[in-house]
């Protein structure tokens, strides 16, 4: 835990940015979390919330940090997962959130909207929904989101950098 705090607030000085981040830990089997990797592996893993302390940053800082569609905030995440987990054995390796002034908690709730009015359009209309413009952090936590829907399924279509997620229902077997 502490070294994804030490890493991130070095990282944070090195580009003249200093911060105190603050760290917590996230239950393993969270439907919210924004884990990086694969699915399976995942849902058993330690998750950390990396959350910079923005009270010293400036608003420029702070949209500096989070980037357009919060891409600079996925990059530094990225980062943090692959070089926290480097070396380390798969079930030694740690997930980590990176958060600031919020995004990531406003984004994970818009994420769940999009997830539920998704699901609603494909129950009403019967077809598939293709949803567009999502990171692979994204598309997986609204797979996560929809696991719990025993009549819908989740897939990702096309390559990055136009990747989409699907969602579409079930198909049953006929009696």
């Amino acid at each position: 835990m502490q070294q994804g705090r030490e890493w991130l607030q070095e990282l944070l000085s090195l580009v003249d940015l200093p911060a105190d981040v603050q760290v917590a830990e996230q239950a393993a089997h969270d439907p919210t979390s924004t884990q990086s990797g694969t699915e399976a592996t995942l849902e058993d893993r330690a998750s950390y919330w990396l959350t910079i302390d923005e009270t010293g940053l400036t608003p420029e800082q702070i949209q500096q940090l989070t980037g357009p569609n919060g891409a600079v905030l996925d990059a530094l995440q990225y980062l943090a997962n692959t070089i926290l987990n480097l070396g380390q054995a798969e079930d030694q390796q740690k997930a980590y959130t990176i958060e600031l002034a919020g995004y990531r908690a406003r984004r994970q709730a818009e994420l769940q909207s999009l997830a539920e009015q998704a699901a609603d359009q494909v129950r009403q209309t019967g077809q598939e929904v293709e949803m567009k413009a999502l990171s692979s952090a994204e598309r997986r936590q609204i797979h996560t989101f929809l696991k719990v829907y025993p009549d819908l399924e989740t897939y990702s279509r096309g390559r990055e950098p136009d990747r989409r997620l699907v969602v579409k229902q079930t198909q049953t077997e006929p009696s």
